[in-house]
C-alpha cells in the first residue's frame, strides 16, 4: 500500500532520535527534512539514507532558516573565504532548496584538501554548497535562468510543495489500468506530445510544434478531450529539448496549465534559449508567435530538475527514471513504473544508438520492460548512414573540394547537437592539417547553444569532458576559427566578402533564421556549396532543395521572390543525432529486459508502419503504429 504523507511523516519521526531538531516538507518528488543540525542526517551509512530506505522515497536534507545567512552576507563571506587560486567567477542562491552554487574557475581549490575549504563555509553560511567549473564562454541564458530562480524563490518552494501535495493525494479505489493516447508525432515527424493516462493520474510526454508552413499543424492536438482541462494533469515529462518536442509548451502555460515540468539541466536551459528564439524568429517573420516570454517564464518556475538514473514520484502511481539517450545534450530515455509494479513503459525519446563526437550511445538496460515506445525516423528498409569516420571524409572532400574553387559553404544546422558535432568534425579536420584552416562563421543560436554544452561537461561522453574540463586549446570549442557573427551588420560584411569561408547558421531545415540570408545570396553562385548534415522534414525548403528543385520561392521582406540554384547542394547523413534503421534494429535486440510490446512513432506514415511490419517479424513482438488521436490500453 502506497504511504500518505502523514505515515511518511510518522515513520520518519519513529527514526529520528529524540533531540534533533527537525520539520518534515514536501518538496515536489522528494521528502525534505529540514533542519538546523544537517550533520546529524549525513555521513556513511547515515540517518537519510535509512529513512530513505525505510519509506521508499527520495530524502533532501535542507538546513534551516535560523542557521543560513541572508545571500549578500553569505556571498560576502564566500568572498573572504575562498582561496584566490579557486578563480571566483559567480555565487548564485536558490532559496527554494536552500542551495548555493559557486562558480569558479579552479573547483578543486574551492572544495580544498579533503573537502575543508568548502565545509568550512558552509558552516559559516548556513547553505547547501554545490561548486561548478567556469565555461570559457559562459551562457547568458543560464545566468538568467539562475537569476529569475533567485529572485521567485518563494514562489518556487510553495509550488515545490504544491507539486508534492498533489503526489501525496489519497489513493483512488478500483481496477487498475493504463492508456496511451497519441496527440503529436504519430505517423509524421513534429509536434510530439504523448498522454499516459491510469486510474488515478495523467502525464503528458513532450509538447512539440511541427515544422511546417501548414500552420493548422503546428501544434499538436492540445483540443482531445482526454488532454483537458490541462489542470487535470499530474505532470509534464520532457524528453530533450528540441523545437518538435518542446516548441508548444510554453502554450500549455498560456491557457491554465500550473503543474510541473520534468526534465534534466541541460535540457531546462536548451529549451529556455530555443522558446525564446522560437518567439523572436516568429516575430520576425510576421506571425503572431503562440506564446509571450512571460509564459516562458510561467514555465521556469515550475521546471523540477531530474538527473540521469535518479528515481522520483511524479504522480501518485507513476515513479519516473532518466536514462541517457545519446541524441542531443541532456536527452533522455524516460522509463516509468507504473503502479506497484503493474506495467513498465519505455519512452526511447529521440535516441542515437552508437557513441558520437559528444554523447555516449543510448541506454539500454531498465529495471522493467512492458511496453517501449520508440522513434521511427530513419525506420525505413533502406534508411542507413555513413558512420561518423565517412562522414568526416565526405566533410573533407567537400571542404577542399570548395575552397579549392574559392567558394564558400554554408550549412543550415540545428543550433544544438548538430551544431557542435560539426565544430568539432571541422576542428580535427583543421588541427590535423587535413584541410586548410578558414574561418568558420557561428550564426544564430549557436554560440550561446555552445556555452550550454561547455558549462555541462557531466552530460558529455568521456572524451569530451576531458578536453572540456581541462579547456585551452584542448577544448575544442575554444579553437580560434569560431568566430561568432554579432548581428545584422557584421552578416551583411560576411555576405559581401568574396574570401572562402565556412559558415554555420540556424534554421536546421530552414524553415527561418539567418540561414535564409545566405541561401538568398550565395544559392544562386555555382562555386558556392549548401550542405545539409541533419534532418530535413517534408514541406520544409530544406526538403524541396535535397529533392533537387532548380528554384524556390522565398519571403524577401514580405514579398515572395524566386531563387535560381547554382550552387551545388550536398547531404552528408553521417552527422545525424537520430539512429539508422541498423542502429534501431540493435537497440531493441540489445535492450535488457526484452519489450512485450513496441510502439512506433515518430516518421513518416510509410516508415512508421514498415518499420513496425519488420520489428514484428524480427523480434516477434506484438507493435502498433496508430495515427494521431488514437488511444491503446497498455495495461
Amino acid at each position: 500500500m502506497r504511504l500518505t504523507f502523514q505515515e511518511v511523516k510518522k515513520k520518519i519521526a519513529s527514526m529520528v532520535p529524540s533531540g534533533i531538531d527537525y520539520e518534515v516538507d514536501l518538496e515536489a518528488a522528494s521528502i525534505a527534512i529540514i533542519t538546523s543540525n544537517p550533520d546529524a542526517f549525513s555521513g556513511t551509512e547515515s540517518l537519510a539514507s535509512k529513512i530513505a530506505k525505510t519509506i521508499k522515497r527520495r530524502i533532501e536534507i535542507r538546513p534551516s532558516a535560523d542557521i543560513m545567512l541572508d545571500s549578500k552576507d553569505a556571498e560576502a563571506k564566500i568572498i573572504e573565504m575562498l582561496p584566490e587560486e579557486a578563480g571566483l567567477k559567480r555565487v548564485y542562491f536558490d532559496g527554494a532548496i536552500c542551495e548555493c552554487t559557486i562558480v569558479c574557475d579552479d573547483p578543486g581549490a574551492a572544495v580544498g584538501p579533503k573537502g575543508a575549504t568548502v565545509r568550512g563555509i558552509r558552516d559559516e553560511i548556513g547553505w547547501i554548497i554545490r561548486t561548478e567549473r567556469f565555461a570559457a564562454v559562459e551562457s547568458r541564458t543560464m545566468h538568467n535562468i539562475r537569476k529569475y530562480r533567485q529572485e521567485n524563490a518563494d514562489d518556487r518552494k510553495a509550488l515545490l510543495r504544491k507539486f508534492g501535495t498533489r503526489i501525496y493525494r489519497p489513493q483512488r479505489s478500483g481496477e487498475p489500468w493504463c492508456r496511451l493516447t497519441a496527440l503529436g508525432s504519430y505517423r509524421e515527424v513534429g509536434r510530439a506530445m504523448h498522454l499516459v493516462t491510469t486510474n488515478e493520474s495523467k502525464v503528458v510526454v513532450d509538447v512539440g510544434a511541427k515544422p511546417t508552413n501548414n500552420l493548422s499543424e503546428v501544434a499538436p492536438y492540445f483540443n482531445a478531450p482526454e488532454l483537458m482541462p490541462f489542470e487535470n494533469l499530474d505532470a509534464i515529462v520532457i524528453t530533450h529539448a528540441h523545437i518538435d518536442h518542446i516548441g508548444q509548451l510554453p502554450v500549455m502555460y498560456k491557457y491554465g496549465y500550473r503543474g510541473p515540468v520534468y526534465c534534466t539541466p541541460p535540457t531546462r536551459d536548451l529549451m529556455v534559449l530555443l522558446q525564446s528564439d522560437y518567439i523572436k524568429v516568429a516575430a520576425a517573420e510576421g506571425n503572431p508567435p503562440p506564446y509571450g516570454l512571460g509564459d516562458v517564464q510561467e514555465m521556469i518556475k515550475h521546471i523540477v530538475d531530474v538527473e540521469w538514473g535518479k528515481t522520483i514520484d511524479i504522480a501518485p502511481d507513476i515513479k519516473l527514471t532518466m536514462y541517457n539517450a545519446g541524441h542531443i545534450l541532456g536527452s533522455s530515455s524516460l522509463h516509468m513504473h507504473i503502479g506497484e509494479g503493474k506495467h513498465n513503459i519505455v519512452f526511447s525519446g529521440d535516441i542515437k544508438y552508437e557513441k558520437s563526437w559528444l554523447y555516449d550511445a543510448a541506454a539500454i538496460r531498465f529495471p522493467r520492460v512492458e511496453t517501449l515506445i520508440m522513434e521511427s525516423t530513419y525506420g525505413g528498409a533502406k534508411d542507413f548512414q555513413p558512420t561518423r569516420q565517412e562522414a568526416t571524409q565526405e566533410l573533407q572532400d567537400l571542404i577542399q573540394r570548395a575552397l579549392s574553387k574559392k567558394g564558400k559553404i554554408f550549412c543550415p544546422v540545428f543550433a544544438v547537437g548538430r551544431s557542435q558535432e560539426v565544430m568539432i568534425a571541422i576542428d580535427q579536420l583543421f588541427k590535423s592539417g587535413t584541410c586548410e584552416p578558414v574561418t568558420v562563421w557561428l550564426d544564430g543560436m549557436i554560440t550561446e547553444a555552445t556555452a550550454i554544452h561547455a558549462s555541462h561537461p557531466e552530460a558529455l561522453n568521456r572524451d569530451l569532458r576531458k578536453k572540456v574540463l581541462k579547456g585551452g586549446d584542448e577544448n575544442p570549442f575554444n579553437s580560434t576559427w569560431f568566430r561568432k557573427v554579432s548581428g545584422h551588420e557584421q552578416r551583411e560584411s560576411i555576405l559581401l566578402d568574396p574570401s572562402p569561408c565556412i559558415v554555420l547558421a540556424t534554421s536546421g531545415m530552414m524553415t527561418g533564421g539567418p540561414i535564409v540570408e545566405y541561401f538568398k545570396h550565395w544559392a544562386p553562385e555555382p562555386n558556392n556549396t549548401l550542405c545539409f548534415v541533419g534532418y530535413q522534414a517534408d514541406g520544409t525548403l530544406g526538403r524541396r532543395l535535397q529533392k533537387g528543385f532548380a528554384e524556390v520561392p522565398i519571403n524577401d521582406q514580405g514579398q515572395t521572390r524566386m531563387v535560381s540554384i547554382g550552387c551545388d547542394v550536398i547531404t552528408i547523413d553521417g552527422f545525424s543525432g537520430h539512429s539508422d534503421r541498423r542502429q534501431l534494429m540493435d537497440y531493441v535486440k540489445a535492450m535488457n529486459p526484452k519489450p512485450r510490446t513496441i510502439i512506433c512513432h515518430h516518421g513518416d506514415s510509410h516508415t512508421c508502419a514498415e518499420f513496425r511490419k519488420d520489428l514484428a517479424s524480427t523480434y516477434r513482438v506484438r507493435t502498433y503504429a496508430p495515427k494521431n488521436l488514437e488511444t491503446l490500453r497498455l495495461l
